[in-house]
Protein backbone atom coordinates (compact mmCIF):
# COMPACT_ATOMS: atom_id res chain seq x y z
CA UNK A 1 0.00 0.00 0.00
CA UNK A 2 2.04 3.41 -0.85
CA UNK A 3 1.77 6.23 1.77
CA UNK A 4 -0.56 8.65 1.11
CA UNK A 5 1.01 12.43 0.35
CA UNK A 6 -1.38 14.26 2.25
CA UNK A 7 -3.20 14.02 5.68
CA UNK A 8 -6.00 11.02 5.10
CA UNK A 9 -9.34 11.70 6.50
CA UNK A 10 -10.96 11.28 9.23
CA UNK A 11 -11.26 7.66 10.25
CA UNK A 12 -8.40 6.80 8.48
CA UNK A 13 -5.06 5.20 9.51
CA UNK A 14 -3.12 8.04 11.60
CA UNK A 15 0.34 9.19 9.99
CA UNK A 16 4.11 9.80 11.39
CA UNK A 17 6.07 12.76 10.07
CA UNK A 18 10.02 12.80 9.54
CA UNK A 19 10.97 13.64 13.45
CA UNK A 20 8.28 11.16 14.33
CA UNK A 21 9.68 8.21 12.39
CA UNK A 22 13.22 9.07 13.33
CA UNK A 23 12.49 9.14 17.05
CA UNK A 24 11.07 5.59 16.30
CA UNK A 25 14.26 4.45 15.48
CA UNK A 26 16.15 6.17 17.52
CA UNK A 27 13.92 5.45 20.59
CA UNK A 28 14.25 1.68 18.95
CA UNK A 29 18.13 1.43 19.58
CA UNK A 30 18.71 3.61 22.19
CA UNK A 31 18.01 1.17 25.30
CA UNK A 32 19.60 -1.00 27.92
CA UNK A 33 22.32 -1.17 25.48
CA UNK A 34 24.38 1.52 25.33
CA UNK A 35 24.37 1.55 29.62
CA UNK A 36 26.30 -1.15 29.50
CA UNK A 37 29.07 -0.50 26.94
CA UNK A 38 31.74 0.76 29.32
CA UNK A 39 32.25 -2.82 31.06
CA UNK A 40 30.63 -4.79 28.08
CA UNK A 41 34.08 -3.25 26.23
CA UNK A 42 35.98 -2.83 28.90
CA UNK A 43 36.01 -6.59 29.46
CA UNK A 44 36.95 -7.63 25.73
CA UNK A 45 39.41 -4.68 24.43
CA UNK A 46 40.96 -1.42 24.56
CA UNK A 47 40.36 2.05 22.76
CA UNK A 48 42.52 0.88 19.63
CA UNK A 49 40.56 -2.88 19.42
CA UNK A 50 36.74 -0.37 19.90
CA UNK A 51 37.60 2.10 17.00
CA UNK A 52 38.14 -1.15 15.25
CA UNK A 53 34.54 -2.58 16.13
CA UNK A 54 32.66 0.37 16.04
CA UNK A 55 34.08 0.94 12.51
CA UNK A 56 33.13 -2.11 11.53
CA UNK A 57 29.46 -2.66 13.12
CA UNK A 58 29.31 1.63 11.57
CA UNK A 59 29.72 0.31 8.01
CA UNK A 60 27.92 -2.70 8.56
CA UNK A 61 25.45 -1.65 10.17
CA UNK A 62 25.19 1.46 7.89
CA UNK A 63 24.77 -0.66 4.77
CA UNK A 64 22.16 -2.18 6.48
CA UNK A 65 20.42 1.05 7.18
CA UNK A 66 20.88 2.07 3.21
CA UNK A 67 19.38 -1.28 2.40
CA UNK A 68 15.88 -0.21 4.37
CA UNK A 69 16.21 2.97 2.55
CA UNK A 70 16.46 1.28 -1.13
CA UNK A 71 13.56 -1.04 -0.25
CA UNK A 72 11.48 1.51 0.93
CA UNK A 73 12.20 2.89 -2.88
CA UNK A 74 11.83 0.57 -4.69
CA UNK A 75 9.55 -1.40 -3.49
CA UNK A 76 7.10 1.55 -1.89
CA UNK A 77 4.13 -1.03 -1.77
CA UNK A 78 5.22 -3.22 0.89
CA UNK A 79 5.14 -2.48 4.14
CA UNK A 80 5.81 -3.49 7.81
CA UNK A 81 9.47 -4.07 6.14
CA UNK A 82 11.17 -6.45 7.99
CA UNK A 83 8.38 -9.56 7.47
CA UNK A 84 6.86 -8.30 4.06
CA UNK A 85 10.53 -8.20 2.67
CA UNK A 86 11.64 -11.72 3.52
CA UNK A 87 8.33 -13.08 1.61
CA UNK A 88 8.84 -11.24 -1.20
CA UNK A 89 11.99 -12.03 -1.59
CA UNK A 90 11.98 -16.01 -0.48
CA UNK A 91 8.56 -16.80 0.20
CA UNK A 92 5.79 -17.18 2.43
CA UNK A 93 7.36 -19.49 5.11
CA UNK A 94 10.73 -17.35 5.42
CA UNK A 95 8.73 -14.50 5.50
CA UNK A 96 7.05 -16.11 8.39
CA UNK A 97 9.94 -17.30 10.02
CA UNK A 98 11.74 -13.68 9.94
CA UNK A 99 7.82 -12.01 11.27
CA UNK A 100 8.72 -14.71 14.41
CA UNK A 101 12.01 -14.33 14.63
CA UNK A 102 11.61 -10.21 14.65
CA UNK A 103 8.69 -10.39 17.00
CA UNK A 104 10.39 -13.15 19.13
CA UNK A 105 13.46 -10.82 19.42
CA UNK A 106 11.46 -7.79 20.77
CA UNK A 107 9.71 -10.22 23.40
CA UNK A 108 13.18 -11.49 24.97
CA UNK A 109 14.34 -7.94 24.51
CA UNK A 110 11.65 -6.37 26.53
CA UNK A 111 12.02 -9.30 28.93
CA UNK A 112 15.71 -7.88 29.44
CA UNK A 113 14.73 -4.51 29.57
CA UNK A 114 12.50 -4.96 33.10
CA UNK A 115 15.40 -7.45 34.33
CA UNK A 116 17.70 -4.23 33.57
CA UNK A 117 15.15 -1.67 35.31
CA UNK A 118 14.96 -3.55 38.22
CA UNK A 119 18.36 -4.40 38.66
CA UNK A 120 19.02 -0.74 38.12
CA UNK A 121 17.24 -0.02 41.23
CA UNK A 122 18.70 -2.69 43.15
CA UNK A 123 21.46 -0.53 43.61
CA UNK A 124 19.38 1.11 45.93
CA UNK A 125 16.70 -1.80 47.22
CA UNK A 126 17.99 -4.98 48.34
CA UNK A 127 14.80 -6.38 47.52
CA UNK A 128 15.20 -6.42 43.64
CA UNK A 129 18.56 -7.87 44.11
CA UNK A 130 19.82 -8.43 40.24
CA UNK A 131 16.58 -8.35 38.63
CA UNK A 132 16.02 -11.26 39.51
CA UNK A 133 13.85 -11.94 42.98
CA UNK A 134 9.96 -11.83 43.51
CA UNK A 135 10.07 -8.00 44.10
CA UNK A 136 11.21 -7.20 40.94
CA UNK A 137 9.17 -9.88 38.70
CA UNK A 138 6.03 -8.09 40.46
CA UNK A 139 7.38 -4.76 39.34
CA UNK A 140 7.87 -5.85 35.81
CA UNK A 141 5.25 -7.56 35.78
CA UNK A 142 2.94 -4.31 36.47
CA UNK A 143 4.40 -2.87 33.79
CA UNK A 144 4.37 -4.79 31.33
CA UNK A 145 0.52 -4.75 31.55
CA UNK A 146 0.31 -0.85 32.07
CA UNK A 147 1.95 -0.26 28.64
CA UNK A 148 -0.45 -2.76 27.59
CA UNK A 149 -3.06 -0.75 28.73
CA UNK A 150 -0.98 3.02 26.99
CA UNK A 151 -1.21 1.06 23.58
CA UNK A 152 -4.03 -0.35 23.89
CA UNK A 153 -5.89 3.30 23.65
CA UNK A 154 -3.70 3.36 19.39
CA UNK A 155 -0.87 3.48 18.04
CA UNK A 156 -0.77 7.29 17.37
CA UNK A 157 -1.04 8.19 21.23
CA UNK A 158 2.22 6.04 22.15
CA UNK A 159 4.34 6.99 19.38
CA UNK A 160 3.95 10.43 20.38
CA UNK A 161 4.71 9.75 23.55
CA UNK A 162 7.72 7.67 22.79
CA UNK A 163 8.94 10.91 20.86
CA UNK A 164 8.91 12.86 23.78
CA UNK A 165 10.61 10.42 26.17
CA UNK A 166 13.04 10.11 23.55
CA UNK A 167 14.19 13.35 23.64
CA UNK A 168 14.83 13.35 27.19
CA UNK A 169 16.47 9.60 27.96
CA UNK A 170 19.30 11.24 25.58
CA UNK A 171 19.79 14.01 28.00
CA UNK A 172 21.89 12.35 30.58
CA UNK A 173 23.66 10.42 27.93
CA UNK A 174 24.92 13.61 26.54
CA UNK A 175 26.04 14.94 29.86
CA UNK A 176 28.03 11.45 30.93
CA UNK A 177 29.62 12.12 28.01
CA UNK A 178 30.37 15.88 28.18
CA UNK A 179 31.94 15.32 31.42
CA UNK A 180 33.78 12.60 30.81
CA UNK A 181 35.45 14.42 28.48
CA UNK A 182 35.89 17.22 30.48
CA UNK A 183 37.55 15.07 33.04
CA UNK A 184 39.75 13.50 30.25
CA UNK A 185 42.94 11.98 31.77
CA UNK A 186 45.86 11.42 29.18
CA UNK A 187 47.77 8.84 31.29
CA UNK A 188 44.47 6.54 31.44
CA UNK A 189 43.85 7.16 27.80
CA UNK A 190 47.33 6.14 26.87
CA UNK A 191 47.23 3.27 28.99
CA UNK A 192 43.47 2.15 27.61
CA UNK A 193 45.12 2.09 23.92
CA UNK A 194 45.71 -1.28 23.47
CA UNK A 195 45.00 -2.27 27.58
CA UNK A 196 48.24 -4.57 26.71
CA UNK A 197 49.91 -3.76 29.73
CA UNK A 198 46.27 -5.33 32.07
CA UNK A 199 46.26 -8.53 30.68
CA UNK A 200 45.95 -11.00 27.86
CA UNK A 201 42.80 -9.56 25.88
CA UNK A 202 43.91 -11.51 22.76
CA UNK A 203 44.96 -9.90 19.56
CA UNK A 204 43.06 -7.27 17.65
CA UNK A 205 40.97 -9.51 15.58
CA UNK A 206 39.71 -11.77 18.67
CA UNK A 207 39.02 -8.52 20.73
CA UNK A 208 36.95 -7.34 17.74
CA UNK A 209 35.15 -10.61 17.30
CA UNK A 210 34.53 -10.14 21.17
CA UNK A 211 32.54 -7.06 20.87
CA UNK A 212 30.21 -8.00 17.41
CA UNK A 213 27.64 -9.20 19.51
CA UNK A 214 27.11 -6.13 21.82
CA UNK A 215 27.60 -3.45 18.58
CA UNK A 216 24.62 -6.10 17.32
CA UNK A 217 22.74 -5.69 20.45
CA UNK A 218 22.54 -2.21 20.70
CA UNK A 219 21.34 -1.31 17.16
CA UNK A 220 18.71 -3.54 17.23
CA UNK A 221 16.02 -1.18 16.12
CA UNK A 222 17.62 0.17 13.62
CA UNK A 223 14.57 -1.07 11.49
CA UNK A 224 12.06 0.89 13.39
CA UNK A 225 10.92 3.43 10.39
CA UNK A 226 10.44 0.68 8.16
CA UNK A 227 8.30 -1.15 10.23
CA UNK A 228 6.33 1.81 10.32
CA UNK A 229 6.07 2.39 6.92
CA UNK A 230 2.18 2.45 6.45
CA UNK A 231 2.04 5.39 8.76
CA UNK A 232 4.49 7.16 7.29
CA UNK A 233 3.34 10.61 5.74
CA UNK A 234 5.73 10.79 3.21
CA UNK A 235 7.51 7.01 1.96
CA UNK A 236 10.70 8.89 1.41
CA UNK A 237 10.33 9.45 5.17
CA UNK A 238 10.79 6.01 5.94
CA UNK A 239 14.47 5.66 4.56
CA UNK A 240 15.95 9.12 5.74
CA UNK A 241 14.49 8.34 9.11
CA UNK A 242 16.57 4.86 8.97
CA UNK A 243 19.48 6.91 8.03
CA UNK A 244 19.53 9.98 10.38
CA UNK A 245 18.54 7.75 13.27
CA UNK A 246 21.38 5.47 12.57
CA UNK A 247 23.97 7.67 12.29
CA UNK A 248 22.71 9.60 15.47
CA UNK A 249 22.90 6.53 17.31
CA UNK A 250 26.35 5.53 16.32
CA UNK A 251 27.99 8.86 17.32
CA UNK A 252 26.53 8.27 21.18
CA UNK A 253 27.45 4.60 21.25
CA UNK A 254 31.23 5.46 20.20
CA UNK A 255 31.50 8.60 22.20
CA UNK A 256 29.92 6.91 25.30
CA UNK A 257 32.83 3.79 25.00
CA UNK A 258 35.70 6.51 24.02
CA UNK A 259 34.63 8.88 27.23
CA UNK A 260 35.06 6.17 29.84
CA UNK A 261 38.00 4.97 28.28
CA UNK A 262 39.16 8.37 29.12
CA UNK A 263 39.06 8.41 33.10
CA UNK A 264 38.69 4.64 34.08
CA UNK A 265 41.79 2.10 33.77
CA UNK A 266 40.52 -0.70 31.59
CA UNK A 267 40.68 -3.55 34.03
CA UNK A 268 38.05 -1.12 36.30
CA UNK A 269 35.93 -0.85 33.24
CA UNK A 270 35.56 -4.35 33.13
CA UNK A 271 34.71 -4.82 36.60
CA UNK A 272 31.87 -2.36 36.88
CA UNK A 273 28.73 -3.32 38.25
CA UNK A 274 26.23 -3.40 35.26
CA UNK A 275 24.78 -0.69 34.17
CA UNK A 276 28.20 0.35 34.02
CA UNK A 277 27.66 3.88 32.88
CA UNK A 278 26.19 4.56 36.31
CA UNK A 279 29.15 3.29 37.86
CA UNK A 280 31.86 5.22 35.90
CA UNK A 281 29.88 8.52 36.38
CA UNK A 282 29.68 8.36 40.11
CA UNK A 283 33.49 7.20 39.91
CA UNK A 284 34.07 11.19 38.60
CA UNK A 285 31.27 13.33 39.95
CA UNK A 286 30.17 11.41 42.98
CA UNK A 287 26.89 9.83 44.88
CA UNK A 288 25.02 12.15 42.79
CA UNK A 289 25.87 10.51 40.01
CA UNK A 290 24.69 7.16 39.84
CA UNK A 291 21.32 8.74 41.06
CA UNK A 292 20.86 11.05 37.62
CA UNK A 293 22.40 8.32 35.23
CA UNK A 294 20.18 5.75 37.01
CA UNK A 295 17.38 8.21 36.41
CA UNK A 296 18.05 7.96 32.94
CA UNK A 297 18.42 4.39 32.45
CA UNK A 298 15.09 3.70 33.67
CA UNK A 299 13.33 6.50 31.78
CA UNK A 300 15.43 5.34 28.48
CA UNK A 301 14.59 1.60 29.07
CA UNK A 302 10.81 2.33 29.41
CA UNK A 303 10.69 4.18 26.52
CA UNK A 304 12.62 1.65 24.25
CA UNK A 305 10.28 -0.60 25.88
CA UNK A 306 7.72 1.04 24.52
CA UNK A 307 9.10 1.07 20.88
CA UNK A 308 9.71 -2.31 20.78
CA UNK A 309 6.42 -3.67 22.34
CA UNK A 310 4.56 -1.39 19.35
CA UNK A 311 7.10 -3.27 16.88
CA UNK A 312 6.27 -6.17 18.16
CA UNK A 313 2.57 -5.86 17.95
CA UNK A 314 2.67 -4.47 14.30
CA UNK A 315 5.00 -7.50 12.90
CA UNK A 316 2.57 -9.87 14.34
CA UNK A 317 -0.77 -7.64 12.86
CA UNK A 318 0.55 -7.60 9.22
CA UNK A 319 1.22 -11.59 8.59
CA UNK A 320 -2.36 -11.97 9.87
CA UNK A 321 -4.24 -10.10 7.16
CA UNK A 322 -1.39 -11.76 4.65
CA UNK A 323 -2.77 -14.95 5.84
CA UNK A 324 0.71 -16.18 7.45
CA UNK A 325 -0.80 -16.30 11.13
CA UNK A 326 -3.97 -16.62 12.12
CA UNK A 327 -6.58 -14.56 11.95
CA UNK A 328 -7.15 -13.75 15.45
CA UNK A 329 -4.38 -12.19 15.39
CA UNK A 330 -5.11 -9.68 13.19
CA UNK A 331 -7.82 -8.02 15.34
CA UNK A 332 -7.89 -4.32 16.33
CA UNK A 333 -9.91 -2.60 18.66
CA UNK A 334 -12.09 0.31 19.21
CA UNK A 335 -9.27 2.59 19.12
CA UNK A 336 -7.33 0.76 16.23
CA UNK A 337 -4.73 -0.59 17.57
CA UNK A 338 -3.72 -4.29 16.63
CA UNK A 339 -5.04 -5.73 20.06
CA UNK A 340 -4.73 -9.37 19.58
CA UNK A 341 -1.62 -9.26 18.73
CA UNK A 342 -1.03 -6.86 21.85
CA UNK A 343 -2.13 -9.33 24.23
CA UNK A 344 0.23 -11.90 22.63
CA UNK A 345 3.03 -10.05 23.06
CA UNK A 346 2.06 -8.78 26.62
CA UNK A 347 1.86 -12.44 27.59
CA UNK A 348 5.15 -13.63 25.81
CA UNK A 349 6.62 -10.74 27.68
CA UNK A 350 5.08 -11.84 31.05
CA UNK A 351 5.99 -15.67 30.83
CA UNK A 352 9.72 -14.12 30.32
CA UNK A 353 9.76 -12.15 33.30
CA UNK A 354 8.32 -15.61 35.44
CA UNK A 355 11.31 -17.34 34.23
CA UNK A 356 13.59 -15.03 35.60
CA UNK A 357 12.70 -16.90 38.94
CA UNK A 358 14.22 -20.38 37.86
CA UNK A 359 16.95 -19.55 35.43
CA UNK A 360 20.38 -18.88 36.64
CA UNK A 361 21.12 -15.93 34.66
CA UNK A 362 17.80 -14.57 33.27
CA UNK A 363 19.53 -11.43 32.01
CA UNK A 364 22.53 -12.86 29.56
CA UNK A 365 19.99 -15.67 28.43
CA UNK A 366 17.22 -12.86 27.12
CA UNK A 367 19.96 -10.60 25.60
CA UNK A 368 21.30 -13.75 23.73
CA UNK A 369 18.10 -14.87 22.86
CA UNK A 370 17.12 -11.39 21.59
CA UNK A 371 20.12 -10.93 19.41
CA UNK A 372 20.07 -14.20 17.92
CA UNK A 373 16.60 -14.05 16.76
CA UNK A 374 17.26 -10.40 15.18
CA UNK A 375 19.96 -11.98 13.32
CA UNK A 376 17.51 -13.67 10.82
CA UNK A 377 14.94 -11.22 9.83
CA UNK A 378 18.03 -8.64 8.99
CA UNK A 379 19.89 -11.26 7.15
CA UNK A 380 16.53 -11.78 4.81
CA UNK A 381 16.04 -8.22 4.13
CA UNK A 382 19.76 -7.76 3.25
CA UNK A 383 19.49 -10.60 0.99
CA UNK A 384 15.99 -9.96 -0.70
CA UNK A 385 17.57 -6.07 -1.62
CA UNK A 386 20.87 -7.76 -3.09
CA UNK A 387 18.57 -10.17 -4.95
CA UNK A 388 16.57 -7.30 -6.43
CA UNK A 389 19.92 -5.43 -7.14
CA UNK A 390 20.95 -8.74 -9.42
CA UNK A 391 18.16 -9.40 -11.03
CA UNK A 392 17.01 -5.72 -12.05
CA UNK A 393 13.52 -6.38 -10.66
CA UNK A 394 12.18 -2.70 -9.82
CA UNK A 395 14.92 -0.91 -11.62
CA UNK A 396 13.04 -0.67 -14.69
CA UNK A 397 14.29 3.54 -15.68
CA UNK A 398 17.11 3.73 -12.82
CA UNK A 399 20.17 4.84 -14.14
CA UNK A 400 22.89 1.82 -13.90
CA UNK A 401 25.12 3.38 -12.00
CA UNK A 402 22.70 3.90 -9.37
CA UNK A 403 21.32 0.23 -9.30
CA UNK A 404 25.55 -0.88 -9.12
CA UNK A 405 25.84 1.14 -6.14
CA UNK A 406 22.64 -0.10 -4.34
CA UNK A 407 23.19 -3.49 -5.31
CA UNK A 408 27.25 -3.45 -3.62
CA UNK A 409 25.66 -1.68 -0.60
CA UNK A 410 23.40 -4.60 -0.21
CA UNK A 411 26.01 -6.95 -1.04
CA UNK A 412 27.98 -5.42 1.95
CA UNK A 413 25.20 -5.85 4.40
CA UNK A 414 24.30 -9.27 3.33
CA UNK A 415 27.97 -10.24 4.27
CA UNK A 416 28.14 -8.03 7.47
CA UNK A 417 24.74 -9.99 8.49
CA UNK A 418 26.17 -13.40 7.81
CA UNK A 419 29.67 -12.99 9.57
CA UNK A 420 27.53 -11.75 12.88
CA UNK A 421 26.04 -14.98 12.62
CA UNK A 422 29.77 -16.73 12.39
CA UNK A 423 30.57 -14.29 15.42
CA UNK A 424 27.54 -15.23 17.39
CA UNK A 425 28.43 -19.09 17.17
CA UNK A 426 26.50 -22.60 16.78
CA UNK A 427 25.01 -22.48 20.17
CA UNK A 428 23.05 -19.05 18.95
CA UNK A 429 21.98 -20.79 16.30
CA UNK A 430 20.06 -22.99 17.75
CA UNK A 431 18.38 -21.03 20.26
CA UNK A 432 17.06 -19.27 17.33
CA UNK A 433 15.63 -22.66 15.71
CA UNK A 434 14.35 -23.70 19.66
CA UNK A 435 11.49 -20.80 19.08
CA UNK A 436 11.14 -21.45 15.49
CA UNK A 437 10.52 -24.69 15.23
CA UNK A 438 7.31 -24.84 17.53
CA UNK A 439 6.34 -21.40 16.19
CA UNK A 440 5.31 -22.78 13.08
CA UNK A 441 2.11 -24.65 14.12
CA UNK A 442 1.01 -21.03 13.96
CA UNK A 443 1.96 -20.67 9.98
CA UNK A 444 0.10 -24.29 9.00
CA UNK A 445 -3.28 -23.13 11.05
CA UNK A 446 -3.09 -20.12 8.78
CA UNK A 447 -2.52 -21.51 5.58
CA UNK A 448 -4.81 -24.40 6.70
CA UNK A 449 -7.77 -21.77 7.74
CA UNK A 450 -7.68 -20.10 3.92
CA UNK A 451 -7.48 -23.36 1.62
CA UNK A 452 -4.01 -22.93 1.01
CA UNK A 453 -0.90 -25.46 0.28
CA UNK A 454 1.02 -25.32 3.22
CA UNK A 455 4.43 -25.86 2.25
CA UNK A 456 6.17 -25.91 -1.04
CA UNK A 457 8.98 -29.15 -1.70
CA UNK A 458 12.05 -26.45 -0.86
CA UNK A 459 9.86 -24.94 2.29
CA UNK A 460 9.55 -28.60 3.42
CA UNK A 461 13.25 -29.33 3.21
CA UNK A 462 13.77 -25.97 4.92
CA UNK A 463 11.03 -26.88 8.04
CA UNK A 464 12.97 -29.94 8.00
CA UNK A 465 16.27 -28.69 8.97
CA UNK A 466 14.75 -25.82 11.60
CA UNK A 467 13.07 -28.82 13.42
CA UNK A 468 16.45 -30.88 13.56
CA UNK A 469 18.26 -27.97 14.42
CA UNK A 470 15.86 -26.84 17.21
CA UNK A 471 16.13 -30.60 18.17
CA UNK A 472 19.84 -30.43 18.76
CA UNK A 473 19.70 -27.37 20.28
CA UNK A 474 16.92 -28.59 23.00
CA UNK A 475 19.59 -31.89 23.79
CA UNK A 476 22.00 -29.13 24.35
CA UNK A 477 20.62 -27.14 26.14
CA UNK A 478 19.46 -29.76 28.12
CA UNK A 479 22.57 -31.50 28.67
CA UNK A 480 24.58 -28.40 29.41
CA UNK A 481 26.34 -27.91 25.82
CA UNK A 482 24.35 -24.10 25.78
CA UNK A 483 24.10 -22.44 28.97
CA UNK A 484 21.59 -20.10 29.92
Amino acid sequence: MSAPSEAPPAGAVATMSLPTLTAMVVGGMVGAGVFSLPARFGVATGILGSLIAWAVAGVGMLMLAFVFQTLAIRKPDLDSGVFIYAKAGFGDYAGFNSAIGFWASTAAGNGFYWVFITATLGAFFDGFGDGDTLLAAALGSAGVWFFHYLIARGVRDAAVINRIVTVFKILPILTFVVVLLFYFDAGVFADNWTAYGYGDLGGLDEQVRNTMLVTTFVFLGIEGASVYSRYARRREDVGRATVLGFLSVLAIFALVTLSSYAVVPQPELAATRQPSMIGVFESVVGDWGEVFISAGVIVSVLGAYLAWTLMAAEVMYIPAHNEDLPRLLGQENAAGAPIAALVVTSLAVQSLIALTLVLDDALNFMLDLCTSLALLPYFLAAAYALKLGLTGEAYEGVPAGVRRRETVVAGVATAYTLFLFDAAGREFVLLMTVVLAPATVLYVKARSEHGRRIFTPTEMVLCAVIVVASAVGVVSLWTGRITV
